[in-house]
């Protein structure tokens, strides 16, 4: 079967129209939607700025805003769109889906929602049929969380994952976890009966899975290592290396597992029922599988993406921070070319490490760290002559000596006028 794909960035290069979009603004801070929106899931409510956060699944859609606050919006069956009051100091969202059932028969999809809290706290709504929403106690120290069939999934600061609903237990041991996802799998190919796998990325860079493996979606392909991102989609898994390729496993319709070449600069990666979303660090999307295109035109440069099984969203960043990676040519041979290696862990919540590279020679390095306004936050400039592998840990405070909040952030690096940029989220 031929693969089908399509590629977004600052410019679109290619949109293979296989069904309907629909786009929203494109400002500073704004949420671009497109794909199946029967339910308007891509209708994303005005205004649509100032959010850092976003997640969607089967036919709803959540933002979290700069303020704290979550906006939802789409099909809401189970009133998954209804946020709890007090709606506020919101940090991050997850969105995970489920079955409503009548009389024994699969009926319809429901669907429940996550919010996280600035205190390390969990809000849950919608659908809790199988205790979906029902956080187990302590409810306290988490800095990530997860969504997907029917279970959830929260990662405390400890570095241990907390699973409730239909989730399965977390493997042992269950200790240095940076990040987690969720998916959504159908039992052995009957689509009404979804069955959901989680994934756990360890700080040690393997990846540890569980739950439905009916199609290998829990099987982790050797070599299991230097991962630094994964999702989880419907039967099929992925996670992004350090050195910015994808692998991808499980069913895999479509060519699912095949990459687009080339497979490098990908930062994050989200996975739909038929397609997977992969972001370049500097803002552009390449997507393949079966749909959901075309691809918004024109393209802004993203900062973030979900997927949901046949919509997508992505989170738009300033243009300032949208500079595309312009590698420098060594001027010795066999030199390293500059560039922003690692920024691990991502999401991190006391401090992160970045990694760099400086070519021999520079007469002007600058690395530098801003909020999603593009405000200067932190300066972490090189000593004056380094060069190689250099890395330098923020921790998470501005010029000033105080603790920034949670939220979004951008590494910048710029060396002799080529520039490279990379996100990095802050969960206090």
């Amino acid at each position: 079967m031929k693969k089908l794909l399509a590629v977004c960035g600052l410019v679109c290069l290619v949109a293979l129209v296989l069904g309907t979009g629909v786009a929203s603004g494109q400002s500073s801070g704004s949420i671009v939607a497109w794909g199946d929106n029967d339910y308007g899931q891509c209708d994303v409510p005005e205004p649509n700025k100032d959010f850092v956060g976003i997640a969607t699944s089967w036919y709803h859609s959540l933002g979290v805003k700069s303020d704290g606050t979550i906006v939802a919006w789409g099909f809401d069956s189970s009133a998954q769109l209804y946020v709890p009051e007090p709606n506020e100091d919101f940090v991050a969202v997850a969105a995970g889906a489920g079955t409503f059932w009548f009389w024994g028969v699969p009926y319809g999809e429901t669907g429940h929602s996550l919010g996280l809290k600035s205190d390390g706290t969990i809000v849950a709504w919608g659908d809790n049929d199988c205790g979906q929403c029902s956080v187990p106690a302590p409810n306290a120290h988490f800095v990530a969380i997860a969504a997907g069939a029917e279970h959830s999934l929260g990662l405390k600061s400890d570095g241990t994952i907390v699973a409730w609903g239909e989730s399965g237990n977390v493997p042992l041991p269950n200790a240095d976890f940076v990040a987690v996802a969720a998916g959504a799998s159908w039992v052995c190919g009957l689509p009404s009966f979804p069955v959901g796998h989680s994934l756990g990325l360890k700080s040690d860079g393997t990846i540890m899975a569980w739950g439905d493996n009916c199609y290998g979606q829990c099987d982790v392909p050797e070599p299991n290592a230097d991962y630094v991102a994964v999702a989880a989609g419907a039967s099929h898994s992925l996670g992004v290396k350090s050195d910015g390729s994808i692998v991808v496993w499980g069913h895999c319709p479509w060519n699912l597992c095949e990459v687009p070449e080339p497979n490098a600069g990908f930062i994050a990666a989200a996975a739909g029922r038929s397609h997977i979303l992969g972001l370049k660090s500097y803002g552009g999307v390449v997507a393949w599988g079966k749909g959901p295109w075309p691809l918004p035109e024109p393209c802004p440069a993203f900062v973030a993406i979900d997927s949901g099984p046949s919509h997508c969203l992505g989170l738009t960043v300033i243009p300032e921070l949208a500079t595309p990676f312009r590698a420098k040519s060594a001027s010795v041979p066999g030199e390293l070319a500059f560039g922003i290696r690692h920024v691990t862990p991502n999401p991190a919540t006391t401090r992160a490490s970045i990694g760099y590279a400086l070519p021999g020679g520079w007469r002007s390095a600058r690395l530098s760290v801003h909020d999603v306004a593009g405000r200067l936050v932190r300066r972490l400039d090189p000593a004056t002559g380094a060069q190689g592998l250099v890395a330098v840990d923020w921790d998470g405070t501005a010029g000033s000596g105080k603790r920034v909040a949670s939220g979004v952030y951008f590494v910048r690096l710029e060396v002799d006028g080529a520039v490279a940029t990379q996100r990095l989220v802050l969960l206090r």
